[in-house]
């Protein structure tokens, strides 16, 4: 069975490597595609570092277009996705994901945070449906490619999708693993800029669903 890990990144190079190297761990995973979302760290570089397949966007294009970019070369059983930015991930969270779409008739998995970082892990529980960890069924790829998913909007186009074809959904706890947040990334005042026009994404999508 072929399992396709997907990882878009931007600007990500001081992360990405543990997350690579994590998905590179899990016997499971059969090959894993980085998509590089127009950064402008040497988030490229470090990726091309490692034995996997590297595909780099020429400008930022959001996360949604580089997911759909890197499913352009999937053709796997089973695919999933995984943020670039993630702390304590390992092999273990991820064959988590992955074994109930063998297993059973699930046809998709949502990680949510657990033990990690309150604020991370608690705003997953609220918000579970903004998870960016999620594994799914290849059957799922062409309706994935074919939503409308800019900016932030990625997460919950996908939820979307889940809603009008009934798609069954099982939410696994991720131990002790959580993300670096924007305010972390950027500086306090641009992160909470950027996590207010995320929200506010967010809202406008909701209300015209």
């Amino acid at each position: 069975m072929r399992v396709s890990a997907i990882i878009p990144a931007y600007n990500e190079e001081k992360r990405i490597g543990n997350v690579i190297q994590s998905a590179m761990k899990c016997k499971l995973i059969t090959d894993i595609i980085v998509v590089d979302d127009g950064s402008e760290d040497r988030t490229f570089e470090e990726a091309s570092t490692y034995d996997v397949k590297v595909i780099k966007l020429s400008k930022n294009q959001g996360k949604g277009e580089a997911l759909k970019n890197a499913l352009l070369y999937c053709d796997s059983e089973i695919v999933i996705f995984l943020d670039a930015d993630l702390i304590g991930l390992n092999p273990g969270h991820i064959e988590s994901l992955i074994f109930p779409l063998i297993n059973t008739d699930t046809e998709m998995t949502i990680g949510i945070f657990n033990s990690g970082r309150f604020f991370t892990s608690w705003h997953q529980k609220l918000t579970p449906s903004l998870s960016g960890q999620r594994a799914f069924k290849g059957d799922l790829i062409q309706d994935i490619m074919n939503l409308e998913m800019s900016g932030y909007n990625a997460e919950m186009a996908i939820t979307k999708l889940i809603r009008e074809k009934n798609i069954k959904v099982e939410h696994i706890l991720l131990e002790d693993i959580s993300h670096v947040i924007k305010e972390e990334k950027i500086g306090f005042s641009k992160g909470m800029y950027c996590r207010m026009k995320m929200y506010k994404e967010i809202i406008k999508y909701i209300c015209n669903s």
